[in-house]
């Protein structure tokens, strides 16, 4: 073969190799346009799961009565989660005991935290995704 040929050749098999590394490059940036985007209230709410208020007692035998809003991903983890309504009650009442009314004050969103990774823990179908704190009464 010419040096022409050879060249033209190679230089084919460049332009190729270089256009598939750009498909594969756009096409993975521009991915999902969803993604990122918030759930729209609709559909956080239908996979919702309020729980009853709980009473317990703190460390320094304080009082407090709380109530959770629990959003999962989905109707299987909500029916779930509904179930399992006595481990979240467990779960609650042993991280309410080693809290004081300080701690109480202070620390809601660690307790929401440990909440949602406790019963991520557990769960089979599906998972939490947040946990709020719509209620609270300190005594």
């Amino acid at each position: 073969m010419s040096k022409l040929v050879k060249t033209t050749i190679t230089s084919m098999a460049i332009l190729l190799i270089v256009a598939i590394a750009a498909l594969i490059v756009v096409l993975n940036i521009s991915g999902d346009k969803d993604e990122g985007k918030a759930e729209s209230i609709d559909k956080i709410v239908e996979y919702a799961y309020e729980t009853p208020e709980i009473t317990t007692d703190l460390e320094d035998g304080s009082f407090v009565r709380i109530q959770f809003q629990i959003l999962t991903d989905g109707k299987d983890a909500k029916e779930e989660i509904s179930k399992r309504d006595f481990q979240l009650k467990n779960i609650l009442i042993k991280e309410l005991a080693t809290m004081n009314e300080e701690k109480f004050k202070t620390g809601l969103t660690d307790l929401e935290a440990e909440v949602k990774t406790k019963l991520n823990a557990v769960m089979t179908e599906g998972k939490i995704t947040n946990v709020y704190t719509v209620s609270k009464i300190l005594q």
